[in-house]
């Protein structure tokens, strides 16, 4: 089952690049906010279904009090709070430069199970952490050139380059409370939690910053940005997060998150095909050393 829930780790890095283009179109277009409530809405639908066939429960009617209370918990800070930085940093940097950040997610994550759930972490796995901070620092250096190159100021980017790296700490906050909540439970019926939570976290963000028409009414008139959505939807809060939960339950913490940090490599070929996008040689040199630097960390 331990290869198993590796391939699943790498089955999420595949899902998760393929949604962030799909995000990212939609949320230039319609906002962030409301990609992310329709986004974990259409997850919802697709769970409910999943839910039935493989375990006749449409809903995790099941669920004991302590998986809610950590999974919801999990919702809240791994969808509502990760994703608003996440889908801003789409909106302001682009998926493919958002997505090199997100490899900074497994060595949060190894801190916040060192501090909070007792495991060790070896000194020298800050070797691995300085790898990952200087490939991220060539991709932003090489960005800044190219930005100054045609007039364009750095503080453009600057605010994307920080909620990029904080949706890494919330991404990493969320999986913590997921593992802790999530035992032998259902994998499907656990992403069920933390999807409701996260609709009902969005859905109230709307009603206080009053976006309730734009978020709730003005996507379903658009048919690109819900199908951009829907895409988007399977392949990141449905599959994305299911294969990413079935991996932690059969493989490490450590593992299955360097794993799955494998998305800045894997969707540079979809930014090059779909997005039409120039990819520096430097962008790339700096998305495989911090990849690189994120399977270290594991490995020493």
């Amino acid at each position: 089952m331990e290869r198993i829930g590796a391939l699943a780790a790498f089955g999420t890095a595949v899902c998760w690049s393929i949604s962030a283009i799909f995000f990212e179109n939609a949320s230039r277009k319609a906002g962030a906010l409301a990609v992310n409530f329709w986004k974990v809405t259409f997850a919802l639908v697709f769970l409910a279904l999943a839910g039935t066939i493989s375990r006749g429960m449409p809903l995790p009617f099941d669920a004991s009090p302590n998986a809610w209370l950590y999974l919801s918990l999990s919702g809240i800070v791994g969808f509502v709070v990760a994703d608003y930085f996440l889908f801003n940093a789409y909106i302001l940097i682009g998926s493919r430069i958002t997505v090199i950040f997100q490899a900074l997610t497994p060595l949060f994550t190894a801190l916040f199970a060192f501090l909070f759930l007792g495991e060790r972490m070896k000194p020298q796995r800050l070797l691995g952490m300085a790898i990952v901070v200087g490939g991220i620092l060539i991709v932003v250096l090489s960005r800044q050139k190219g930005q100054k190159s045609l007039g364009i100021p750095f503080s453009a980017s600057k605010k994307g380059y920080i909620f990029a790296s904080l949706s890494s700490v919330f991404q990493a906050g969320g999986l913590i409370f997921s593992k802790v909540g999530l035992g032998d439970y259902s994998s499907i019926s656990g992403t069920q939690i933390r999807v409701l939570m996260a609709i009902a976290g969005f859905g109230i963000q709307a009603l206080i910053t009053r976006q309730s028409r734009q978020v709730f009414i003005a996507p379903m008139k658009e048919r690109m940005i819900i199908k951009n959505i829907g895409i988007g939807a399977i392949f990141g809060p449905f599959l994305g997060v299911v294969f990413s939960l079935f991996a932690l339950q059969n493989t490490g913490a450590g593992t299955a998150s360097t794993l799955m940090a494998l998305t800045p490599v894997v969707i540079i070929i979809p930014s090059i095909l779909i997005l039409k996008q120039k990819v520096k040689s430097l962008e790339i040199i700096g998305a495989a050393i911090a990849v690189s630097g994120a399977a270290l960390f594991f490995l020493l």
